[in-house]
């Protein structure tokens, strides 16, 4: 019997994937729970494995296609079961015409290629133009404005050089390969509406030895001012990657609609910075960083204040008894934030543990949905890069996030005296349908004695 392969939902927010990689080929004989492809979700990039028995008959996705879930992908069956009920409505998303992937990088326009280049489509649809394909990164160069004397638009929109009016006609990327494999395009016949010259035309002239025009033409000099031309490496336009995506999504639903305020507070370090110092004289197992005793800090104080250990719901505010502290991580691709469960219940040397193993699967993409989602709170730190204080955007629904700014030393007054101290700068994203200024500001006062006294998070 027939088994579907779709694109399944990987992780719990995932509306769509990208399939990186297929591990077996058509053919290939298939058991229940064998890891047919690689996809990237919106987080992290999984394994997609067979839910039956038989032979990977058809493959109906390319890699690097993106597709919604629930996309059928290839279908599993015996080799002697017909399957073309399944695949008849089914297969690869449309390729254009045009091959796309034999032009990745458009040039910069020439003087009788002002529009963008259109692919063209088979005889029937020739007078539409269809549009580059996103398969692969490309630069796409704007047209250079002309003036209105050096152009003029022909009959079935293809524009032509005034001062060379009479010569054929044809499309922007036939003239680009014409030019590139030095064919006089006057002496190659069009078999596109009114005799117009198209991509296969000038294919058929190169594989014939058509007539040349020699070299092609040297470019122009990028123009001056506002008229100046894009010219290739100016620029390159990078599709957005499933993660990518996610982040841009997530967090338009936070600053937009959120109802946000900041509190920032400068907390004393000194004693944190002892006190690590110290635990790592005992032995490597016990060596800590200052994120992962501020995490601990985070935790503990939030189990005192369920009201911003807390999501809102729309309807209703849901206050947490248990803590799990969500860590942003930065990555190639943008951001993710493993989480730390039970934080406030770990000891420091756990969580040390912990933080560095999810922070290293991380960025290799190898994270479970389980190990990202699920989080009560969470916590930022651009510390490391000299960072001295910051805001962070809330990651919906919880309620709240800590942005920790760099450990500095500063001159500061202790008992009369102007003493050296490590001090850091910490700023809490609040959502105001949830906290309110006094519930945050008493948060962060718990936080602050807790830094200040770090012996309470030591059991």
């Amino acid at each position: 019997m027939a088994t579907k392969v779709v694109m399944e939902a990987l992780s719990p927010t995932m509306e769509e994937g990208r399939l990186v990689k297929w591990l077996k080929n058509e053919g290939d004989a298939v058991k229940k729970g064998d890891v047919l492809a690689e996809v990237e979700t919106d987080k992290a990039v999984m394994e997609l494995v067979a839910r039956g028995d038989g032979a990977l008959r058809k493959r109906l996705v390319n890699e690097g296609d993106t597709s919604p879930v629930g996309t059928l992908l290839a279908v599993i069956a015996p080799a002697d079961e017909n399957i073309d009920a399944l695949v008849g409505g089914a297969g690869a998303p449309a390729k254009p015409a045009e091959d796309a992937a034999t032009t990745p990088t458009i040039a910069a326009p020439s003087q009788g290629e002002l529009s963008m280049p259109a692919q063209e489509k088979t005889s029937a649809q020739e007078k539409t133009p269809a549009r580059l394909g996103n398969s692969a990164p490309r630069h796409l160069d704007p047209p250079l404005p002309e003036p209105a004397t050096e152009q003029a638009p022909h009959a079935d929109g293809v524009r032509t050089d005034a001062a060379d009016h009479d010569s054929a006609k044809s499309s922007p990327l036939a003239r680009r390969l014409a030019s590139e494999g030095g064919l006089d395009l006057r002496a190659v016949r069009g078999s596109g509406p009114g005799g117009r010259i198209i991509k296969r035309d000038i294919e058929a002239a190169i594989k014939s030895g058509g007539a040349h025009a020699g070299p092609p033409a040297p470019a122009q000099p990028p123009r001056s001012g506002p008229a100046r031309a894009a010219i290739e490496g100016d620029f390159q336009d990078v599709p957005l990657s499933m993660i990518r995506k996610t982040i841009a999504k997530r967090l338009a639903e936070s600053i937009g609609p959120i109802p946000t305020f900041y509190l920032t507070s400068e907390f004393d370090l000194e004693r944190v910075s002892e006190m690590r110092l110290a635990m790592a004289a005992m032995g490597d197992e016990y060596k800590v960083s200052i994120n992962d005793i501020i995490v601990k800090a985070v935790a503990t104080a939030l189990a005192q204040h369920p009201d911003v250990n807390a999501h809102w719901l729309g309807d209703k505010i849901r206050n947490f008894a248990r803590v799990h502290v969500g860590m942003a991580v930065a990555i190639e691709e943008g951001l993710i934030t493993p989480v730390i469960f039970d934080a406030d219940r770990k000891r420091l040397s756990e969580i040390s543990r912990e933080s560095r193993d999810l922070a290293k699967r991380a960025r290799e993409r190898k994270l479970k949905p389980e190990e990202y989602t699920g989080s009560t709170f969470s916590v930022s730190n651009l510390g490391m890069f000299g960072i001295d204080q910051f805001t962070a955007i809330i990651n919906p629904p919880e309620a709240g996030i800590l942005a920790i700014g760099a450990m500095e030393e500063k001159p500061v007054v202790q008992n009369g005296d102007v003493v050296v101290r490590k001090r850091v700068r910490l700023t809490m994203s609040c959502d105001h349908r949830v906290i309110d200024g006094a519930t945050g500001a008493k948060f962060l006062q718990t936080l602050k004695r807790m830094l200040e006294n770090p012996l309470m998070l030591v059991y």
